[in-house]
């Protein structure tokens, strides 16, 4: 009877040594056979091992075992060295590298919150360290910065189990990346909107009202263009066309890319009761070029620094009885009128750019929606 074949694997190879140990290597993207660094108990583990592997190569992320030596070699094992690796190599899903706002926010999170960690050894950072580094954070009462950073170790060290730099991801606070002040902010309401409209400088008018009845954040909102609007036949139409947003990296000024998300990228077709206000907006301060910004700066062809418009804003909203509202609120507002005005929370997710249901979820429950749906309640109550 003809002997059995062996089986091939469906990625790499593996074979069984003298010393019963199991061997496995593969042929990578460059075109070389590698060898795992060390053997394995049983085949179980040297295919999950090459699993890992596989995975690194769809997704972008590998390098080979030469190159992780050599970057090895030249650092100190801390968290500092490998969260330098870390920030230059990192990609998401669709194989992007870290945009330059993002790695900015990162960097400062490492130079100030995660501070004391960063010149510890990776295997000197144990679920018991973390957590007494979290909670002198939380005591401290920087819960925000305290969440933001705790969400950036445990992706920085979920990395580190990936690569074999450690056997266990510290980062084990439930929750943790989710703590906050408990802040909440509240948009204003139509009467103080309407104040810090009228009291604003005129040529920002137009700003607040997009900003508050599209739900643009600000980086899309100022690098809207006149090619942006779409002003259909009718007159009674104005469609705002979101597909890029600026920010201001530190270090390198306004730099323009996309939208936070790829759920971002959208058209919001304007109320119709403040299209008179955009168009006299786009006569009397955006020159007719289709790459015309329609809120610039004083020299009128680079970005609005938030500085530069706080200074009209804030008189604008004291004038209002508002002083703690920031201008984010007016996308606040903008989302809660459309919940009530009945937007689905589908409708609600793809007109403000979310990438989750749950972010707009919140939008759904706001004391508004609330005594609105009570209204309604008392309506049915004798049908």
């Amino acid at each position: 009877m003809a002997a059995k074949r062996k089986a091939r694997e469906s990625f790499g190879a593996v074979r069984r040594l003298p010393s019963g140990r199991v061997q496995a290597s593969y042929v990578g993207p460059d075109g070389v056979r590698h060898t795992a660094p060390h053997t394995f108990d049983n085949l179980t583990d040297a295919r999950g091992w090459l699993s890992t592997q596989r995975s690194k190569i769809v997704e972008g992320k590998w390098q080979s075992h030469e190159a992780a030596r050599i970057v090895a070699g030249k650092s100190k094992g801390t968290l500092g060295d490998y969260a330098t690796t870390w920030l230059n190599t990192r990609t998401n899903r669709h194989g992007d590298h870290l945009r330059p706002r993002t790695r900015s926010e990162y960097e400062r999170l490492l130079r100030t919150t995660l501070a004391p960690l960063t010149d510890m050894r990776l295997s000197a950072l144990t679920p018991a360290k973390v957590r007494d580094w979290y909670s002198e954070q939380i005591e401290a009462g920087t819960k925000t910065q305290a969440a933001r950073s705790y969400g950036l170790l445990k992706a920085i060290m979920a990395t580190a189990v990936e690569d074999g730099r450690i056997g266990l991801n510290p980062c084990q606070i439930r929750g943790g990346h989710m703590a906050s002040t408990g802040k909440k902010v509240d948009p204003p309401t139509a009467l103080e909107l309407a104040t810090i409209v009228e009291r604003i400088a005129e040529k920002y008018r137009a700003a607040v009202l997009i900003a508050a009845w599209a739900g643009c954040r600000y980086g899309e909102l100022t690098e809207l263009r006149r090619k942006d609007l779409t002003i259909l036949e009718d007159g009674e139409t104005i469609i705002v066309n979101i597909s890029r947003a600026v920010t201001h990296v530190p270090g390198q000024g306004f730099v323009v890319g996309g939208t936070k998300s790829l759920a971002g990228v959208r058209q919001i077709v304007l109320p119709p009761h403040v299209n008179a206000a955009v168009m006299a907006h786009l006569a009397k301060f955006v020159p007719d070029s289709p790459s015309a910004l329609l809120f610039p700066a004083s020299d009128g062809v680079t970005h609005l620094a938030q500085s530069t418009l706080a200074k009209s804003f804030y008189p604008a909203r004291e004038a209002a009885g508002r002083p703690d509202m920031p201008w984010h609120a007016l996308r606040h507002y903008g989302a809660t009128k459309a919940a009530l005005a009945g937007a689905t929370l589908r409708e609600l997710q793809e007109r403000m750019g979310h990438s989750t249901v749950a972010a707009a979820m919140k939008y759904q429950h706001t004391a508004g929606r609330d005594a609105e749906l009570a209204k309604r309640m008392s309506e049915l109550a004798n049908t």
